[in-house]
């Protein structure tokens, strides 16, 4: 991440309302008081379950919708200034684009739309189309033909086509098998050592935990936590797991009696596998290994995961 701490998306207060439904109208809060910034060369995940506002957030941003209040600045200017968002990419989440199109004229469409000349869109678009795999044929093919994961990929090079400083993305992982996931998160990192700043939605944590240098949580439209993957993990209390051979089922029993932190001793088809809440009883734990004629596999400290920080977040209650 670039030592430069610029502030290149500020979001404050943003809140969005819903009216529903048709003779009795109920107003609906997508989007709670969202409070937060974006520095400049971060790779920065936004992540909630389904209807946390992850989707909300990134319309308004893109100006597709209207927040009810709040405001927000993307490289120093107002939302709706022409030049700031000459400077960004957008990949929409489930993109549809005109299917007679071929992948290439897509990115010569979208490259026309910015006022790029054809001869720098061309080579662009060649450019962008190998390195999302989309080259030879597939360039050339007509939209309607490809893939939802092909669609995925075009969808991603449309966002680069204009060379911009900051990419949102919606879930730009979806529809892709676990190699294509691998290519976009390498383009990804490729992105941040130019000094590009990506905002990204998610659900596929451990891409988060691979890529970003900070990550937000939302759920039902509030902000509950955000920070690092390490600020966001490491307040938790980690465990110790210790694995053995050659433990009998009969012997765990001696274990949970007399080392008062093991958490569980479940018995496997090789051996036993303990969870120790106190790294300090390790060394009795293996003596006792020893003494129950068992062998030490591995000692390995299990630290909390993004996943379980995630499935675990509670929404404050209104004061």
């Amino acid at each position: 991440m670039n030592s430069t701490r610029e502030t290149i998306i500020k979001i404050d207060g943003l809140t969005k309302d819903y009216q529903i439904g048709f003779l009795k109208k109920k107003k609906v809060r997508a989007l709670d008081n969202l409070t937060l910034e974006v520095q400049r060369g971060e790779i920065f995940g936004f992540l909630g379950p389904n209807g946390a506002g992850k989707t909300t957030t990134l319309k308004i941003l893109m100006r597709l919708i209207f927040p009810t209040s709040g405001t927000v600045r993307i490289l120093g200017k107002p939302i709706d200034n022409a030049d700031a968002r000459n400077r960004i990419g957008y990949l929409p989440e489930n993109p549809y684009f005109y299917d007679y199109l071929s992948g290439r004229e897509l990115l010569l469409y979208s490259a026309a739309l910015f006022g790029i000349p054809k001869d720098v869109a061309e080579r662009r678009a060649t450019n962008l189309l190998q390195i999302v795999g989309l080259e030879e044929d597939r360039a050339n093919r007509q939209l309607r033909k490809y893939s939802k994961g092909m669609l995925q990929r075009v969808g991603i090079a449309q966002a680069l086509i204009n060379d911009p400083e900051i990419v949102f993305m919606d879930e730009p992982m979806s529809g892709l098998d676990p190699i294509g996931r691998r290519e976009v998160r390498d383009l990804l990192l490729s992105l941040r050592e130019q000094n590009k700043t990506i905002f990204f939605s998610s659900h596929i944590l451990s891409d988060v935990e691979t890529m970003c240098d900070r990550a937000a949580i939302l759920s039902k439209g509030k902000l509950i936590r955000c920070g690092s993957v390490a600020e966001l993990t490491g307040n938790h209390d980690t465990s110790i797991e210790v694995v053995a051979s050659g433990i009998e089922a009969k012997s765990l029993q001696s274990f949970s009696v007399s080392i008062p932190s093991l958490a569980s001793a479940t018995h496997t088809p090789n051996g036993a596998h303990f969870v120790l809440d106190d790294e300090s009883q390790i060394v009795e734990v293996i003596k006792r290994i020893h003494d129950a004629g068992g062998k030490l596999i591995s000692v390995t400290p299990r630290r909390v995961s993004l996943e379980e920080i995630f499935s675990n977040v509670q929404v404050p209650n209104k004061v």
